[in-house]
């Protein structure tokens, strides 16, 4: 193992993490005990800010904080720069990112260049950017990952949450056990191209994985125990990419799949979707137990077929053959050219996401 390169690195970890029912009511006093001051700044979507943005700055101006909202519909840099600049003309002193992903990584990114504190407030569970130091933005019609900063605080609403489309908490677990073949494709680029490696961020992202695959049947709609479960893999994903410096150990070649997925289809599924069903296909080619990759998928209600992710066969098969194209840097077991396409016919059809 190669660390005289990096010997020294920055790991950014939230220094809160509440998960429970009820735990808007805890962003006020949770503001106090960390000691911040000044004008908070709520980045929410239109729908979000009813479900929780609302509660968010009640919890706020009860313990003594003006709050401004900023409605956001979605993750561009445009937006960004939106949020920068009401956040300067409120004055706000801290952001807080209150939705899904999108008013997530905006309030995130935008938070790190004026660098401001931030908190997140998910009000779904879909993928590990709650609590990560990644911000996911569309530039040029594509989406970035951007080098940010760790929320400072993750306040997890399990009741709100559970509420959610169970749809999106299935997503967020295709995310996770996604970790499997990420960590399987970083071992395989440290082995061929000398990258580096943290020992313990694979081990930590691994152990995440496998603690939504052991408890697949206990992940159901409509159980606060399951949403908690989740929540806890979702912030140890993203505790281990922090650890890590970078993606590498929650983003292989299945990330490659549904981000090439996200370019080529007409209607792409939900990111975590993507990446699960990503996942039993570079399982397959890594030789591993892709069949019990398929079989949590689908206990837990995550879709395992192209059909299940409303996506023409075609499309499953392009994106097979180009995924390498996407960050080309990271090396995984797509190697570095387009893979036959018969080839990736027949991975899909093994692997029964195309019939």
């Amino acid at each position: 193992m190669n660390i005289s390169k990096h010997s020294e690195k920055w790991m950014q970890l939230p220094r809160n993490v509440i998960a429970g029912p009820g735990a808007l009511e805890s962003v006020g006093p949770i503001c106090r005990s960390m000691r911040l001051k000044g004008r908070a700044l709520i980045v929410t979507g239109r729908t979000t800010k009813g479900i929780a943005g609302d509660a968010v700055a009640e919890s706020l101006r009860k313990n003594g904080y003006e709050a401004d909202f900023l409605i956001v519909e979605s993750a561009t840099m445009e937006n960004v720069e939106k949020a920068k600049s009401a956040a300067k003309d409120a004055n706000a002193e801290f952001l807080l990112g209150v939705g899904g992903g999108k008013a997530i990584d905006i309030a995130k990114l935008a938070s790190s260049q004026l660098d401001m504190y931030f908190i997140s407030v998910p009000t779904a569970a879909s993928h590990d950017g709650i609590a990560s130091s990644r911000a996911s933005i569309i530039q040029n019609g594509k989406s970035v990952s951007n080098q940010a900063e760790a929320p400072l605080c993750v306040i997890a609403d399990t009741g709100i949450i559970m509420k959610s489309p169970y749809r999106l908490l299935a997503s967020g677990c295709g995310d996770i056990i996604s970790n499997y073949t990420a960590v399987l494709d970083w071992r395989l680029a440290a082995r061929l191209r000398n990258t580096y490696i943290s020992e313990y961020s694979a081990a930590l992202s691994e152990m995440t994985a496998r603690m939504v695959l052991d408890y697949a049947r206990d992940i159901k709609p409509g159980l606060e125990e399951s949403v908690r479960l989740v929540v806890k893999a979702l912030v140890s994903s993203s505790v281990a990419m922090s650890i890590a410096g970078s993606s590498a150990p929650a983003s292989g070649s299945e990330h490659k799949f549904s981000h090439m997925l996200d370019q080529i289809a007409p209607k792409p599924a939900l990111h975590g979707e993507q990446c699960g069903v990503g996942t039993i296909m570079m399982m397959y080619l890594h030789g591993g137990d892709w069949q019990r990759i398929r079989d949590a998928l689908k206990t837990i209600g995550a879709p395992t077929t192209a059909a299940e992710l409303g996506i023409d066969d075609k499309y499953i098969i392009e994106a097979l053959v180009k995924a390498h194209n996407i960050r080309p840097e990271r090396y995984t077991i797509l190697g570095d050219k387009d893979l036959p396409r018969e080839a990736a016919v027949n991975i899909a059809r093994t692997t029964k996401v195309i019939e």
